[in-house]
């Protein structure tokens, strides 16, 4: 099922104390964004805490009435509609499985409580515990479960319905890391079987890019961008996208620009930008770099003073400073097979950057 929001947003009352005779105050959580889901993928939704990605969410699914804008399902327009009357399955972030019932019988809750027959219940809910991987665990109570298990319930219970749409707020948030890693990879599989169309909502974005169809960008309520997660990573539209993406995160160097050069601490970039590029903008401007944009290279351009090297396996992350520029390191990932050591300084070449001018727009 496609779904469209178009203009989506959502205004909530300023909590405090309000003036008498004033207007009640707004806050906007989510500010006029317009996002298109292909039928059958699964979608990150991916930022911060307070970014808007949950009451996003929350609308689609019905939980919260817009402001204004709309929500479209295919062709059949549901901004308006109840939630269970979307043909949605949702996921909360606790589970919120009922302790005092089975397996089963959370599974089979839904389908009972449109009174469909206990026997044909039971079939549809033993088909998905079979699909998420919980067939043997039929006739237990959510407590005698772990984590992972609660989770794939809550899964089962939300595709017993056979919805059209399912949401899945910080399915895995609650995880531990170990299992993380396996839910995610069932979750995936999940949706991959079943072809349904599937939002979720996460702050993780090593989650979100290593399982998401198109993962959307949000900040401050508002999509800063949507994309294949590779293509968002490697070409961001401003700073805060490349920021929030990458582990290590990006390295941000604040560099000046004069006459077509740019100069970084004591050190000038050796790549020269015409003017016609900058000509809107400041002399002040920031350089990205990510971690693996560096290259040690004797013959290299610039030049860094290593503090620290971490050893993480195949390659290691170095902890090092530029010249010129007080209070701050940077990070930077090589293979283990080259020679960096603390205390030691090392030339290094770049075979890559992003410039962005000082509202965080990217310009190159």
């Amino acid at each position: 099922m496609e779904v469209k929001l178009i203009g989506l947003t959502k205004e909530f009352d300023k909590q405090g104390k309000k003036k008498r005779g004033a207007p009640q105050e707004k806050v906007i959580a989510v500010d006029h964004i317009n996002i298109d889901i292909p039928d059958g993928k699964l979608i990150g939704l991916l930022g911060p805490s307070g970014c808007g990605k949950s009451t996003t969410l929350y609308m689609i699914a019905g939980l919260h009435m817009p402001t204004d804008g709309q929500i479209f399902f295919g062709d059949r327009e549901v901004t308006n509609l109840p939630p269970e009357k979307r043909g949605i399955g949702l996921v909360f972030q606790n589970y919120a499985l009922y302790p005092h019932l089975s397996v089963a019988e959370n599974i089979m809750f839904p389908l009972l409580s449109r009174k469909e027959p206990k026997q044909q219940a039971y079939d549809k809910a033993f088909e998905m515990a079979k699909l998420v991987g919980i067939e043997n665990y039929m006739d237990r109570r959510p407590s005698q479960l772990s984590g992972g298990q609660q989770q794939r319930v809550a899964i089962a219970r939300a595709l017993v319905k056979m919805p059209e749409v399912l949401l899945l707020d910080e399915p895995l948030s609650n995880l531990d890391a170990r299992l993380r890693l396996q839910t995610r990879e069932e979750i995936k599989r999940i949706q991959r079987t079943t072809g349904i169309t599937t939002i979720f909502v996460t702050h993780d974005q090593e989650e979100a890019m290593s399982i998401s169809d198109e993962i959307v960008v949000m900040n401050f309520g508002v999509v800063q961008q949507i994309g294949v997660p590779q293509e968002v990573y490697n070409e961001p539209i401003n700073e805060f996208v490349a920021k929030f993406l990458g582990t290590p995160p990006i390295n941000i160097v604040e560099a000046s620009y004069k006459d077509g050069h740019i100069t970084f601490g004591s050190q000038e970039f050796n790549d020269t930008i015409s003017t016609p590029v900058l000509v809107d903008f400041t002399e002040s401007i920031h350089l990205g770099f990510r971690p693996e944009f560096f290259v040690i290279d004797e013959n290299g351009p610039y030049q860094m003073d290593v503090e620290f090297v971490e050893y993480i396996g195949r390659d290691k992350t170095v902890i090092f400073r530029l010249p010129g520029i007080e209070g701050k390191t940077f990070k930077c990932i090589v293979p283990s097979g080259i020679l960096v050591e603390p205390g030691n300084s090392y030339k290094f070449s770049l075979n890559r950057y992003f410039i962005f001018d000082d509202q965080g727009r990217r310009i190159r």
